[in-house]
């Protein structure tokens, strides 16, 4: 299966709908850098690990259809469960190393569900670009990794990770969150934010910044930490020094929602 779309190699956006302005970020910038721009809206099964995330994610596809539309989108791909993964289907792609820590230990089997349909909508569309938020930092390192080593055509472009007044990262997940969660979930960016200032006011000891930001999650009960780690931006290995471009990640379970978000360090404020 392959999108006819002539000679024009488009930009992709692939998403799980749920639109929200982190998506309509990456759907603007692709309209304005490629001739076309498709958009992918696939609640991707192979990457849930909990029946009840996939059952209870958001779903607003005819509201997800008018915003990408209105955002520059001029092809919307939105493949059933069965068209991807038809009858029999049995391939998994899988990228080593970069996916077995962190997220990809929490959730064993994730990053294997987004390699996997990613690299069906790459030979499906064959993009000239495609794009990926840095809000999920871990997958869009994979993605590169994955793209480079399987030698496709066109760039991954990574882009900013779009947040709320408070500094929340744009997730389809935050609207599950009540109203009370809502309120303590900031302490997630504003403990980002408080390690790179400890960063750049000269602390550079990864273990000391990490225990420091550990001590400011813990003033909040409701919260539970299930990583908090200063990595190399292409390895996301663990650094001793934070170096310039090092990246703090952290998840953390608020009620039944998980949120993940990560920071370059030693870097100015935007």
């Amino acid at each position: 299966m392959r999108l006819a779309l002539g000679l024009k190699e488009p930009g992709l956006v692939p998403t799980m709908g749920a639109l929200h302005e982190g998506h309509l970020s990456l759907i603007r910038r692709s309209a304005a850098e490629n001739s076309r721009t498709v958009v992918s809206i696939f609640v991707n099964p192979l990457q849930f690990n909990d029946a009840r995330d996939l059952e209870t994610y958001p779903r607003t596809f005819d509201r997800d259809i008018q915003l990408a539309e209105e955002a520059g989108a001029d092809i919307i791909f939105a493949p059933t469960p069965a068209l991807l993964y038809p009858e029999g289907f049995g391939t998994a792609v899988t990228v080593a190393g970069l996916a077995d820590r962190w997220e990809g230990a929490v959730r064993p089997g994730h990053f294997t569900g987004v390699t996997t349909v990613v690299s069906k909508l790459f030979n499906i569309v064959d993009p000239a670009n495609a794009y990926f938020g840095e809000k999920d930092y871990q997958q869009l390192a994979i993605i590169r990794r994955m793209h480079a080593d399987l030698n496709w055509f066109g760039e991954i472009i990574g882009c900013p990770t779009v947040r709320d007044h408070d500094g929340l990262a744009l997730s389809s997940r935050n609207s599950r969150l009540s109203v009370e969660q809502r309120q303590i979930a900031p302490i997630v960016p504003r403990t980002l934010f408080t390690l790179r200032d400890r960063a750049n006011a000269g602390d550079h000891n990864a273990a000391s910044v990490i225990e420091h930001g550990l001590a400011l999650l813990a003033q909040e009960p409701s919260i539970e930490v299930d990583y908090l780690a200063i990595v190399d931006p292409e390895t996301l290995e663990p650094v001793k020094e934070i170096l310039p471009g090092s990246r703090a990640l952290i998840a953390v379970k608020l009620g039944p929602i998980r949120l993940i978000d990560n920071l370059a360090l030693l870097e100015p404020p935007q």
